[in-house]
């Protein structure tokens, strides 16, 4: 079996040897996740995108200070989630052309789960800071420039959808990183949403404490969006089986294999997002070769998990006692 994982004419591996069935050199650097040519939204989309959330961030964060609008600068933090969320589409975009190393064995995929991580914990801060305040301005109310407020997150939400825009736009922005950078553009949008809701309730009816309560739903969609990045890069950098994979099936997938009687060692993780790896120990039936049930249960593993990173090591079944060999002497020995 050669590097790809194809029976070719080389000879078959030792039984007892590992065997490591990987798909294509240039596809084990674009995984699913990480966006293959033929199918991944253009990077010029993800820039667009990646520019207007974060320029509009700035602004936002800035009037939200001036007119002392907690609900700006609320959804501002929030925008710094979807700034973030792009930017690690365009960093996974711009890496998946580079090519591994002696050192990085698996390229530099982790330094996306490290940036995802950081920025969680930055959301998780920054969600605790806007509760903090909300409370504050509940108990001593301050005067808002409701009108620019006002303006400012309907701007923000024009803004949020021609992100939305430019993500969902064309026939090939479908991939994972932008439907998942799509959701967080449209997540933002409800926390622009709000921002305009508090603006016209201080407008209408001079109630101030609105933008420190509408700011606390904010700050909840903040937290949330923090805690599950962290919960998500923590179970990656951990080393957990990936969330949306089944082990029952995987189990049951791999002892419906023909040839396979047994195995163990069974490990699945992730080395980032849609960048799924197996190994496992399987053992031969009698009477089957070896490679041709690697290549079994490779095929099996990567049309139904989706997994192509895959090293399989076959091993011979336990051989029974040996039964000592009696010697009979013939007549006239």
């Amino acid at each position: 079996m050669d590097y790809n994982g194809h029976v070719g004419a080389k000879p078959e591996p030792r039984v007892g040897a590992g065997v490591e069935a990987h798909p294509p050199r240039e596809h084990v650097h674009a995984g699913a996740h990480h966006a293959h040519a033929s199918h991944a939204t253009p990077l010029a989309r993800l820039v667009g995108a990646f520019v207007i959330t974060a320029v509009f961030m700035v602004v936002e964060a800035g009037v939200g200070f001036w007119s002392k609008s907690l609900a700006l600068v609320a959804d501002a933090g929030h925008m710094l989630a979807d700034a973030a969320a792009l930017g690690l589409a365009i960093f996974a975009q711009k890496i998946a052309s580079q090519s591994r190393t002696r050192a990085q064995t698996y390229g530099y995929r982790r330094a996306e789960v490290l940036a995802a991580f950081a920025n969680g914990v930055a959301l998780f801060v920054t969600a605790l800071w806007i509760f903090g305040e909300s409370v504050t301005r509940l108990r001593l109310p301050q005067p808002i420039a409701a009108s620019t407020m006002t303006i400012t997150a309907i701007v923000g939400l024009a803004a949020n959808l021609g992100s939305a825009w430019l993500l969902s736009g064309g026939e090939r922005g479908h991939n994972a990183n932008t439907r998942a950078a799509l959701a967080h553009v449209i997540s933002d949008a409800l926390g622009s949403v709000g921002a305009i809701l508090a603006g016209v309730l201080v407008l209408a009816f001079g109630w101030n404490r609105a933008d420190p309560v509408i700011s606390i739903g904010i700050g909840v969609l903040v937290l949330w969006g923090g805690v599950r990045l962290v919960r998500e890069m923590s179970h990656v950098l951990m080393e957990g089986s990936p969330v949306a994979l089944d082990l029952d099936h995987l189990e049951e997938a791999l002892r419906s294999v023909d040839g396979v009687l047994d195995f163990h060692d069974l490990h699945v993780w992730s080395i980032s997002s849609g960048f799924d790896v197996l190994t496992v120990h399987v053992v031969i039936a009698p009477g089957h070769h070896g490679t041709a049930v690697v290549d079994a249960v490779t095929r099996k593993v990567r049309e139904r998990f989706r997994i192509d990173h895959v090293t399989i090591q076959p091993e011979a079944p336990t051989t029974p006692a040996l039964v000592p060999l009696r010697v009979v002497k013939r007549e006239g020995d």
